[in-house]
């Protein structure tokens, strides 16, 4: 066994590889970029070594720098994690050039299905089934429209060389064709430097079943049975479960079988996963093979008993399988849900800042969190804005969901937007609790998922109030510690008046609305006034954020976490959000005039979509902006006139800067 590896990673990742390795004695080495300097993965690990610059193609992309680390700190092996250079053949090459070990596959079994296209071949020369389409090398646009047209629509593009979701698009009509196989390119060449692609039918109510295989060197492979990873959002998964709701022993054992046929067919060695898409009678297709560990990994290891880091080691090292298939059993069933800064409400974009409030539930056998960062740490936009990975299991599907539930309303997050609150819709949603899946759940059900906005309910308000009162008599107390008379009533904050008692307005805003409540001392209490409604409120600071507040008759748990005029309040198992008003600190408004053409987060302006001076309709495309991997368009407010872009494609754009003077027309 290795006595030192080098991972080849940061976030969450990293941190989930760095724990097996400390369980088995194995001392870990880092890696960073200059913007991860400070990272949880970093503080883990026994040693670590700077890259390079925050942009993962100058750090966590550069081979060569990362065989330089194993060569000067003695790491005898890199394990890769997910993404950045996790199936790259290449680097595998040149690991094994200088006597280090890959865990994962073979270079060879990299290249065999890094490729769409080629891995499709495989595949139906090992009577794997597939999906009808087009995998040619012909790349003519021409061509491709043609071939679309003739599998018949919808069709699904996608990067040859891709993954995550990236370089993917549907085609709904042929008319969308050429846009939507221009966009798919630039993203494919953005994200993997090629931009070939292969177009596929695209089967209606599809199910996205996946197999979790492992092969190692005697050749011997085995299958940890399925994961669902249905529930997915611009192609991206969202949240999986192990096993598959409705899935039989026959055909469970039919697609393993598959799965491993496709392995076999490539001399697969390590962990990977062969992805399926599965028609709701049953039959399937395979789509494509992971070779690499998944994100959703956990799920199989919450059913199986088994961790698959450490099988990649022990596989890595030349050992057996720890286990033959028919050792292999499933106990209970898994749920993953993936915590991402970014706000489900504005069609899931990203979200920066410090995570100044970080607090999620508490672990047990039944609740596994893995995470790359901590209270305090940063969700930067140089990299995926994965927070953290949440894991739950019972013995059956009714009460994993129950747990989840449990787990969501628990997990306290601050300082940037979650989809914590998406999520809880989503497990809740009657679709996915009754197992109605396909990968076109979250669209089917938007009504359910995203309802109109609500304004902030009136116990949210009250608990605001009370949190900026002891917050108030907390920094006095504080503050009288270090003055020269800490017992003088002038640092009291009780509103103490010789005659009436003290009363005051508190304002907060909630979007445009401005809500004013009043308050009157009285004692230890006070008399909190919103439109017209009166509560007896009292509370007790805890430690932090945290109190008990008292209304009427009702005792509370809440927390309110504050960041300049900011406010979240987390109570009941939801969070809210709210704008602490001072009338004496003027706002100015944000956005450009018309709204929505300010950048939402930094980033590179890849495409104009209109001309200066030309007049548009509300929601017609003025630009694209790629951001955190992904890429965003720019829409028109309103109906107007796009008097100049500030930016040209192929420039980058800070957080909140102007793209395009705009003039709306009535």
């Amino acid at each position: 066994m290795f006595s030192k590896i080098l991972i080849a990673n940061r976030g969450e990742i990293a941190c989930r590889v760095i724990k097996t390795a400390r369980r088995m004695g194995i001392r870990t080495v880092a890696v960073y970029s200059e913007a991860d300097a400070n990272a949880r993965h970093v503080r883990l690990a026994d040693e670590a070594v700077l890259l390079g610059p925050a942009a993962a193609r100058e750090s966590y992309l550069v081979a060569d720098r990362i065989v330089d680390a194993c060569k000067r700190t003695g790491a005898q092996a890199v394990h890769p994690g997910y993404g950045f250079l996790s199936e790259n053949a290449d680097f595998a090459d040149a690991l094994a050039a200088n006597g280090i070990a890959f865990i994962g596959p073979p270079a060879s079994a990299i290249r065999a299905m890094g490729s769409k296209s080629e891995a499709k071949k495989l595949m139906g020369k090992a009577a794997v089934p597939l999906t009808p389409g087009y995998h040619g090398d012909d790349q003519t646009p021409a061509l491709l429209h043609q071939e679309a047209d003739a599998i018949g629509y919808p069709v699904l593009i996608k990067a040859a060389a891709g993954g995550g979701g990236k370089g993917m698009r549907l085609v709904e009509k042929s008319e969308d064709f050429p846009d939507a196989l221009a966009s798919c390119k630039r993203e494919a060449i953005s994200s993997f430097g090629d931009d070939h692609v292969l177009i596929e039918k695209y089967i209606t109510k599809p199910r996205h079943i996946e197999i979790q295989v492992f092969a190692d060197t005697q050749g011997d492979c085995v299958y940890l049975f399925e994961r669902d990873c249905s529930v997915q959002r611009r192609h991206q998964k969202v949240l999986e479960e192990a096993p598959a709701p409705g899935m039989t022993d026959a055909r469970r054992h039919e697609m393993g079988k598959a799965a491993v046929a496709a392995a076999k067919a490539v001399g697969y060695v390590g962990a990977g996963t062969v992805e399926f898409i599965a028609n709701q009678d049953g039959s399937f297709y395979f789509m494509e093979m992971n070779t690499r560990l998944q994100v959703e990994h956990p799920v199989t290891e919450m059913i199986t008993g088994q961790d698959l880091v450490e099988w990649q080691l022990r596989v890595a090292a030349g050992q057996p399988l720890p286990l033959a298939q028919e050792q292999l059993q499933i106990r209970g069933h898994a749920l993953e849900a993936r915590i991402y800064a970014e706000d489900a409400n504005k069609g899931f974009l990203p979200s920066t800042g410090t995570l100044v409030r970080l607090s999620p539930p508490a672990e047990s056998l039944n609740v596994r969190v893995d995470t790359g960062v901590e209270e305090g740490d940063e969700i930067t936009p140089f990299y995926d804005p994965m927070i953290a990975k949440l894991i739950v299991w019972d013995e059956h599907r009714d009460a994993a969901l129950a747990r989840m539930r449990k787990a969501l309303a628990d997990y306290q997050v601050a300082g940037v937007t979650t989809n914590i609150d998406f999520l809880s819709r989503l497990v809740a949603c009657p679709a996915f609790a009754g197992a109605d899946l396909d990968t076109g759940l979250i669209e089917r059900q938007k009504e359910f998922l995203f309802p109109a906005a609500q304004a902030v309910p009136r116990d949210a308000l009250l608990v605001a109030t009370v949190g900026e009162l002891l917050w108030e008599q907390h920094e006095a107390k504080q503050a009288a510690k270090t003055s020269g008379d800490p017992c003088s009533p002038w640092h009291a904050r009780d509103g103490w008046r010789m005659n009436l008692s003290a009363a005051r307005m508190i304002g907060f805003r909630d979007g445009d609305s401005l809500i004013e409540t009043q308050v009157r001392y009285q004692g230890d209490k006070w008399q909190i006034t919103i439109n017209s409604q009166t509560t007896l409120a009292r509370g007790k600071k805890l430690d932090g954020d945290r109190f008990a507040v008292e209304l009427d008759d009702r005792r509370l748990m809440a927390s309110v976490v504050a960041v300049d005029e900011k406010r979240s309040i987390f109570l009941n198992g939801s969070t809210y959000s709210l704008l602490r008003d001072d009338p004496l600190h003027l706002v100015e408004a944000g956005g450009a005039q018309g709204g929505g053409l300010t950048a939402p987060m930094p980033g590179k302006v890849v495409a104009l979509l209109a001309q200066p001076g030309q007049k548009v309709e509300k929601g017609a495309p003025l630009l694209i902006l790629e951001a955190m991997k992904m890429e965003h368009t720019i829409t028109a407010p309103a109906a107007g006139i796009v008097k100049t872009f500030c930016y040209a494609a192929g420039e980058q754009v800070s957080d909140g800067a102007a793209l395009v003077e705009f003039e709306g027309v009535s």
